[in-house]
């Protein structure tokens, strides 16, 4: 091989962000030499800007606050939300290993966690743990520091600005290695020198999803162009989807493109008004037609479930919580006030003149929505509703606009309990592994919050593992 290629890995990950980076430590705690490709120049791919959420079954903390969960139960949820086109299996994988995960990230990773367990919109049960940082805001950032902190100390080199221009396989054979297009300087990628990188053992594809490739998306589905935003960073894009493709890889679910119904028009991206809304107003407050002042969503549904009931409102919409709601995030409110995204009010009355919305129909849906909280059924949207909910009556009051963007692509290549590539002929492409956002089949027709860093984590945890276990491919050496 090493005639054939300019260097020679045993494994060779694509992507910076948490799947990568966990196959990349993976393998190398396995003894496999590795690289990390990135072909922009930062790393932590999409990862850096996560909210940090994990969704983890059976974890110490839920023990803690003797929140009863199980796999099971979990699995159910996302099957649920997926409209049943997850595929089991992967389904069941996450799941079970998702609260070994957070341990992994605990004890191997250095990460520490919010004593709180969140109960996000589709989850039956509180089990979404959330990353800690001084700003609790992006937390995500920090895993994928603590993460990119151990690769480099384990030896991992992470080359920046190297695009994979072609995955490399012999035909109806293993994949070898990939060819890059790396930059010339810090300031470019154009045009590039042409080098190539040979696996022994395997590679890892954790490239991530397509939401930022307009072109791609709208082929898929053309509501979806640029009209439409992203919460994605621009290298959010399907090159190497269609390249894995064109070796020979499954493609699955593409069009289960997802929007999220917590952002904003205020703000740039996924930001601080997109974590107001998931930790204050889905889970304490409600969201509002502003022409009818009434409900239009169950506030705890999956992200579809809301994204789709925005949509049919076919206009902005508004979210809005208490002081006491709002108090589960003050570490961050003040810069939700000092940007705007988040608007404080002394009054209902202010709050519905503000936005055009009809006070007296505004003031019965409030009445109506805690005597339901009060009474613990939710009559007109099946809202799940808690012990001692926290209901709407204590001054400010704080909301948000809300308007969905496009933040997740559920669909990619197909790959088994093993991270292993699944091919057109429904048989594992030899040294081809592929974890988070790139592959498909786990989330179905819409992943709920907080199971993406699961999944990556997962399934990055396992490529990485195998691909280090993988005899080494005997018949290129030369």
């Amino acid at each position: 091989m090493a005639n054939k290629y300019g260097e020679v890995f045993d494994v060779v990950v694509i992507g910076s962000g948490f799947a990568g980076l966990a196959a990349a430590i993976e393998a190398r705690a396995a003894g496999a030499s590795t690289i990390i490709l990135e072909k922009t120049k930062g790393r932590g791919g999409n990862s850096i800007i996560s909210e940090g959420f994990i969704a983890a079954a059976g974890s110490v903390f839920q023990k803690k606050q003797s929140i009863i969960d199980s796999p099971e139960c979990m699995a159910s949820d996302m099957k649920k939300a997926g409209l049943d086109l997850n595929h089991p299996d992967l389904v069941r994988t996450v799941t079970e290993n998702s609260s070994s995960a957070i341990d992994w990230t605990i004890e191997e990773i250095g990460v520490t966690y919010l004593d709180q367990v969140v109960q996000l919109g589709g989850h039956s049960r509180p089990r979404t743990l959330i990353v800690k940082s001084r700003s609790n805001v992006c937390c995500g950032a920090v895993l994928v520091r603590k993460m990119l902190s151990k690769a480099l100390d384990m030896g991992i080199e992470i080359r920046t600005q190297a695009y994979v221009q072609t995955i490399v396989r012999e035909a109806g054979g293993p994949v070898t290695g990939v060819t890059i297009r790396e930059a010339q300087s810090s300031l470019q990628i154009e045009p590039g020198i042409v080098k190539t990188i040979g696996c022994r053992k395997g590679v890892v594809l954790a490239s991530g999803g397509f939401a930022s490739d307009v072109r791609f998306r709208t082929i898929l589905n053309p509501l979806l162009d640029s009209s439409v935003e992203t919460t994605n960073r621009p290298g959010a894009t399907a090159e190497l989807l269609t390249e894995a493709i064109r070796i020979g890889a499954m493609p699955i679910h593409l069009s289960a493109i997802q929007l999220g119904p917590w952002a904003s028009p205020d703000e740039k991206g996924l930001n601080v008004g997109s974590n107001f809304a998931s930790m204050a107003v889905f889970p304490h407050g409600i969201v509002v037609d502003p022409r009818t002042g009434e409900r239009l969503l169950n506030e705890l549904g999956d992200r579809k479930v809301r994204a789709d009931a925005m949509l049919a409102a076919d206009h902005i919409c508004i979210g809005f919580v208490d002081a006491k709601g709002a108090s589960f995030v003050d570490h961050f409110l003040p810069r939700c006030l000092s940007n705007g995204v988040v608007t404080p009010f002394d009054t209902l009355a202010e709050l519905a003149h503000h936005y055009k919305i009809p006070a007296n129909k505004l003031k019965r849906t409030v009445t109506a929505f805690n005597d339901y909280l009060k009474n613990g059924k939710d009559v007109e949207f099946g809202r799940p509703i808690r012990e001692n909910e926290i209901i709407l009556e204590q001054p400010p009051f704080y909301a948000i606009r809300l308007w969905p963007k496009i933040h997740y692509t559920s669909g990619g290549v197909q790959i088994d309990t093993h991270a292993r590539v699944i091919g057109l002929d429904q048989q594992p492409i030899e040294g081809f592994f592929a974890a988070g956002e790139i592959t498909g089949g786990i989330h179905g027709a819409c992943r709920l919050g907080s199971c993406a860093i699961s999944d990556c984590l997962v399934f990055g945890r396992i490529a990485g593992q195998q691909a280090a276990l993988r005899l080494e491919i005997k018949s290129l050496e030369s």
